[in-house]
C-alpha cells in the first residue's frame, strides 16, 4: 500500500471545539480536506473524522470496524486519560459499544418489547400531548418563548419514559442528567458522578418493575429471553440508559432543528403547508442537512483500512479511533450536488445516515420519525405566523461535540 498518494491529508490533527460553536463550518472545512481527516478531541485524543457518504455508509457496515473499546490502540497504551469527557459514548454496556454475536444478543433481546407495533400504538397518545402543549403556548401567545424547552422537549421525554414506564417525579432529573452527559466541556469527575446518579435511579426502576411490573418496555426488557438467555442487570441499566438518552435528546434536537429551518426557509414551510410536499419530506431532509446527532463517537479498526482516494484519501490504522460525522455526510456535495448545503424538501433524495447504517442502526428511529411528523405539522396550523423572536445568527448551539442544535428556540406565537 502507497501510503504517499495520500500526502494531502494534513499531518496535524484538526482540532473539534467541544464548545459546538460552528459545526456545519467545521464539517465543511474537514470535507474539503478529504474523506477521512484527523481530528483532535477533547483532551489530545485524536481519531478519524469520515465526511463523505459513500465512505461512511461503507464504513457502519465494515466488519474491520468495530464498537469494542478494548480494540483502541490508544486505551490500550494508556493514552486516554480516565478524565476524558467523552469516555461514557464508548464504555457504557449496551448495544452502541458492543459487536457480532454479542451485538445480536443484545439487539435480539431489546427488539422484542421494541416492536414496530408498539411504536404505532404510541401514535394517538402523542396526538394527545401536543394538542395539550399547544394549549399550553396559546395562552402564552404572543410571547416570546422557548420552544425547545416548551414544546420540543416535553413530547418526546413524555412519550419515552412512558414507554419505559418511568415515574413522572423522576423525568426531570434524568433529562438533567444526560444533557450533561452529552456535554463535551464538562469535567469528567462530574460526567461520573452524574453517570452514577442515572445508574441509581435507573436501577431503583428495574427493581420497583421487577417487584411489579406493568405494561412497560422496561418491564418487557426485564422478562425478555431467548433460550433461558436473560439481559444482565448491568445490561438492563446500560440499554435504558441508552434509550433514554436517544430516545429523547435525539428528537429533541430534530423538532428544534426542523422548526429552525422551516422558520428561515419560508418558502419551504409555505411547501409543507400547503401540502404540495409531505411532512415527512420536512423530517427527512432535516435529518439530512442538519443531523440532531452531528458526531458520534467512536467505532475502532481492526485492521488497516484504505479510505478515500483522488488525492483526499487516508489509511485509517489498525487501532484506530473513527468519529462518525453524520452532520458532514448529509452535506456531501458528492452525493447530494452542488446544492448539498441548501434545505430543500423538495429535492429527489434526502437520503443520510442521522440513524447510523449497517448492525448499529438506530431501532427507535420510527418513534423519533412519528414524533416528529405529528408535532410539526400541528403546531404550525395552530400557530401559522409562527417566528423567530431574535435574528437566527444569534441562536446559541448546545457545548457539545457530539448533539448539534441550539440551546434554546425562542419563537412568536402568532396566528396571521
Amino acid at each position: 500500500m502507497d501510503d504517499n498518494r495520500y500526502a494531502t491529508v494534513p499531518r496535524v490533527p484538526v482540532r473539534l471545539s467541544p464548545e459546538g460553536v460552528d459545526q456545519h463550518g467545521e464539517n465543511a472545512r474537514l470535507r474539503a480536506l478529504g474523506a477521512a481527516v484527523e481530528v483532535e478531541l477533547p483532551d489530545g485524543v485524536t481519531a478519524w473524522a469520515v465526511t463523505r457518504h459513500e465512505e461512511l455508509q461503507r464504513l457502519l457496515g465494515d466488519p474491520r470496524v468495530v464498537k469494542d473499546l478494548g480494540q483502541w490502540g490508544a486505551w490500550q497504551r494508556g493514552e486516554v486519560p480516565e478524565s476524558w469527557p467523552m469516555l461514557s459514548f464508548v464504555s457504557v454496556r449496551a448495544m452502541t459499544a458492543t459487536d457480532g454475536a454479542a451485538h445480536r444478543r443484545l439487539r435480539g433481546l431489546v427488539a422484542q418489547g421494541f416492536t414496530a407495533r408498539r411504536i404505532e400504538s404510541l401514535r394517538p397518545r402523542a396526538v394527545r400531548i401536543v394538542a395539550d402543549l399547544l394549549d399550553g403556548l396559546a395562552s402564552d401567545a404572543p410571547g416570546p418563548v422557548d420552544l425547545r424547552e416548551r414544546f420540543c422537549y416535553p413530547l418526546p421525554i413524555m412519550v419515552i419514559c412512558e414507554l419505559l414506564g418511568i415515574p413522572e417525579e423522576r423525568r426531570e432529573e434524568l433529562h438533567a442528567l444526560s444533557a450533561v452527559m452529552t456535554d463535551t466541556t464538562m469535567d469528567r469527575a462530574k460526567v461520573l458522578a452524574i453517570q452514577r446518579s442515572m445508574y441509581e435511579g435507573l436501577g431503583a426502576l428495574i427493581a420497583a418493575k421487577r417487584e411489579k411490573p406493568g405494561d412497560d418496555l422496561t418491564s418487557d426488557l426485564i422478562a425478555a429471553r431467548e433460550a433461558g438467555d436473560r439481559l444482565t442487570e448491568e445490561e438492563l441499566i446500560g440499554t435504558l440508559l441508552l434509550m433514554f438518552v436517544a430516545g429523547h435528546n435525539t428528537t429533541l434536537n430534530l423538532l428544534t432543528n426542523a422548526v429552525r429551518a422551516l422558520l428561515t426557509h419560508p418558502d419551504q414551510l409555505a411547501l409543507a403547508r400547503s401540502g404540495a410536499r409531505p411532512w415527512s419530506a420536512v423530517t427527512e431532509e432535516t435529518l439530512r442537512w442538519d443531523a440532531p446527532v452531528g458526531r458520534f463517537p467512536l467505532r475502532f479498526a481492526v485492521e488497516d483500512i484504505e479510505i478515500g482516494g483522488d488525492g483526499g484519501g487516508a489509511v485509517i490504522r489498525k487501532g484506530d479511533a473513527i468519529l462518525a460525522v453524520y452532520g458532514a455526510t448529509g452535506r456531501d456535495e458528492l452525493l447530494h450536488g452542488p446544492d448539498a448545503e441548501r434545505f430543500d424538501i423538495g429535492r429527489e433524495s434526502s437520503r443520510h445516515l442521522a440513524f447510523g447504517h449497517g448492525p448499529h442502526f438506530c431501532l427507535g428511529a420510527s418513534l423519533g420519525r412519528l414524533e416528529a411528523e405529528v408535532a410539526l405539522p400541528a403546531l404550525f396550523d395552530r400557530f401559522p405566523g409562527l417566528a423567530l423572536a431574535v435574528p437566527a445568527e444569534e441562536l446559541v448551539p448546545l457545548p457539545s461535540i457530539v448533539s448539534n442544535s441550539p440551546r434554546s428556540l425562542p419563537v412568536l406565537l402568532t396566528r396571521d
